[in-house]
């Protein structure tokens, strides 16, 4: 049985059109036979990394109880990520980049000799065979403009730690009004039905 991991982090709550895409997705997979688990980074997010989290990461011996609580989940959503053979990262644009909720749990999985390594050819990822699905909705459109950051820093990180094999469905123009609205979901979530495990 394929396994995915979802992970949510827009803001919106119920008026999400990323998390109604990877809902949609959601039910996609499980008619495929996958087994999914949802993270929503919003509703419960992760520590901001800062410098104390930052060292803590590295183990060692004297970390302060809120350095020791870090690890631990650091460890716990890294045993996730690599238990789930698909990630989903629902990827709103806000201000041009991904949400922070979404970037604080990038900064706690990028770990040196747990998801990558580096070597003396370069950074390796660890995280090989995996495959990964990025849903991306915006306001305005974006896609293959200067001014799309999102997408090209998720497949940079996605490679990173090993993940090579990554999908990118668009939801764009969604505050350009009702008919670019209706008309950019219609098109997205077609464009779900394409994604196979």
């Amino acid at each position: 049985m394929q396994k995915v991991l979802m992970l949510k982090s827009s803001i919106l709550g119920d008026h999400s059109q990323s998390s109604v895409l990877l809902d949609e997705l959601a039910v996609l997979f499980k008619d495929q036979g996958a087994a999914i688990t949802t993270r929503d980074l919003a509703a419960e997010p992760v520590p901001v990394l800062d410098g104390e989290l930052a060292n803590g990461l590295r183990g060692g011996d004297n970390l302060s109880q809120r350095q020791q609580d870090a690890l631990a989940l650091s460890d716990k959503l890294v045993t996730e990520l690599k238990g789930n053979d698909t990630i989903v990262l629902a990827a709103p644009m806000y201000n041009f980049m991904i949400p922070i909720q979404l970037k604080a749990w990038i900064d706690l999985i990028a770990r040196a000799g747990v998801t990558f390594t580096y070597t003396d050819k370069g950074p390796q990822g660890l995280l090989i065979g995996k495959k990964a699905v990025i849903v991306t909705s915006r306001g305005g459109m974006h896609k293959d403009a200067g001014s799309d950051h999102v997408v090209p820093y998720l497949t940079t990180v996605l490679a990173f730690i090993g993940i090579t094999d990554v999908d990118v469905i668009y939801a764009e123009g969604l505050n350009m009004g009702a008919d670019s609205a209706a008309a950019a979901m219609a098109s997205a979530k077609q464009a779900l039905k394409a994604i196979s495990l």
